[in-house]
């Protein structure tokens, strides 16, 4: 029996919502929540909780399916296993949501410096690495590093078209074939896109790449419980059955439409009365764990590509959209900390902390004649994480500054997986409580029909014209430093 399928650890590694610094009982009424606050968006979040469950049954959101879907599990494990035993290192060419989540479970649940372990040390696992930018310093950095003959590249674009990754895709496919020729250069291919349809799918057919689909109602930011961020964790020995296993007990707490008894809808509720009536427009997540720095990265893109938007659902300009903000304890506290302690009072912050961590190391004892150095001793690193965890909370209360912990026992996938869902249900309740659409990103698409125009991509040449002409009417102002 696999840990997860014991009731007691379950209940042992379920993560906990400690909201009792959004109160006004704790930080004060000017910028703490009432409970009577909280209960009179009650039957909004119920409305939208019903509404959220009606588009679930009809199949309009597959992202909550992916927990359930084992013959998605069966095939990404299938498919790691036959990709390490082929190469010694694993290449995600991938952008945005097609990036984000995989590296967020590399960094939580991989060794911190797996990349940098002998072979024997990674238990013959490849190294895994993630081209998620184009600057062409890095990217030519990273192909110098590899061996192309021991490398296998996943290409991740739902729709083929991603300007970026189609770039990176062209580049490494040619000097593949120049290297091992056509037929053994798809050996060192995978695709990970929409099942039918778009520019990678045509050309998964056309070159006989191996390809793993994508659900095409799972938009990015929502598609790290699928192959997009499987296969790379997979590939990096992370167990991905714990994973999911994780997200699905999330699941079953997100099936109350009261939101006291609905993790993700009180969360949810918390940030937007925050945003809407105390009129704080900045979402900072704040780990205090250098394993889960990257989930809030992805949270990052998460929050504001989902809450960002323009038009609400019936078509009215509301420019809505909280600021989502990455910051990381303790490292943070010597560069943003004095802002959010005496700065504007215009933030939320999301702590996330571990009760244990993996591992631990004693501070030995030194210079007795310094009592600024001494006292350490004795004590371990895990002690003084916690204790600046502990101070920055209580200091910030002091100050009347809001903000939430998400505690997890310990890091682990199926601690991880429930973070993960809880926070892109969260999503989710959030936009609709904005009555927006959270799903979309028409903002991102305007910047996109812009570089294919500037590109000479065939169809996009009014924009061009558009931007030349802009160019020409617009004066400049400038200052050579």
């Amino acid at each position: 029996m696999k840990r997860w399928q014991d009731n007691s650890w379950v209940r042992s590694m379920r993560i906990v919502l400690d909201f009792t610094a959004m109160t006004a009982d704790v930080v004060g009424d000017r910028h703490g929540l009432t409970v009577d606050e909280i209960d009179a968006m009650s039957s909004a979040f119920a409305a939208v909780h019903e509404q959220i469950n009606k588009q679930k049954e009809a199949g309009d959101l597959p992202f909550f399916d992916l927990p359930y879907d084992k013959q998605m599990l069966s095939d990404v494990l299938k498919t790691a296993s036959r990709i390490v035993r082929r190469c010694e290192n694993f290449v995600v060419l991938g952008i945005g949501g097609s990036a984000l989540g995989g590296i967020a479970l590399f960094k939580a649940l991989a060794h911190p410096h797996h990349n940098l372990l002998a072979e024997e040390k990674r238990r013959g696992l490849p190294r895994v690495f993630f081209a998620d930018n184009i600057d062409p310093e890095e990217f030519c950095a990273l192909l110098d590093l590899v061996n192309l003959e021991k490398t296998v590249f996943n290409v991740i674009s739902k729709s083929g078209g991603t300007a970026e990754t189609m770039s990176q895709f062209l580049i490494v496919r040619n000097r593949l074939m120049r290297r091992l020729g056509h037929d053994r250069h798809k050996l060192h291919i995978i695709a990970t896109t929409d099942p039918s349809q778009g520019y990678l799918r045509q050309i998964v057919k056309k070159e006989g790449y191996e390809s793993l689909p994508i659900h095409p109602g799972v938009g990015g930011r929502f598609s790290v419980l699928s192959p997009v961020g499987l296969l790379p964790a997979a590939v990096a020995g992370i167990d991905i059955a714990e994973l999911l296993a994780g997200a699905r007990s999330a699941d079953k707490t997100c099936t109350e439409s009261n939101p006291w008894k609905n993790p993700a809808g009180m969360n949810a509720l918390l940030q937007v009365l925050a945003y809407t009536r105390k009129k704080k427009p900045i979402s900072v997540m704040m780990p205090y764990s250098g394993s889960l720095r990257d989930v809030a990265d992805w949270y990052r893109q998460l929050w504001a590509e989902s809450l960002g938007k323009r038009l609400d659902v019936s078509g009215r300009v509301v420019n809505v959209g909280p600021t989502p903000v990455k910051a990381l304890g303790v490292t943070d506290q010597h560069s943003q900390l004095q802002l959010y302690m005496e700065g504007p009072f215009d933030k939320i912050i999301t702590f996330l902390t571990v009760e244990r961590f993996r591992k631990g190391i004693t501070i030995p004892r030194g210079f007795k004649h310094m009592d600024g150095v001494w006292y350490l001793g004795g004590h371990t690193l895990n002690e003084l994480m916690h204790a600046e965890e502990e101070a920055t909370k209580f200091a910030l209360t002091r100050a009347h500054r809001p903000h939430v912990t998400i505690r997890l026992p310990e890091i682990n996938p199926f601690t991880v997986g429930q973070l993960l869902f809880l926070l892109e249900v969260q999503t989710l309740y959030a936009g609709r409580l904005l009555k927006i659409n959270p799903l979309d990103q028409p903002g991102v698409e305007a910047g996109k029909e812009l570089t294919y125009a500037l590109m000479g991509r065939k169809g996009f040449e009014n924009r061009a014209n558009l931007l030349t002409a802009k160019s020409h009417e617009q004066k400049t102002y400038r200052i050579m430093v």
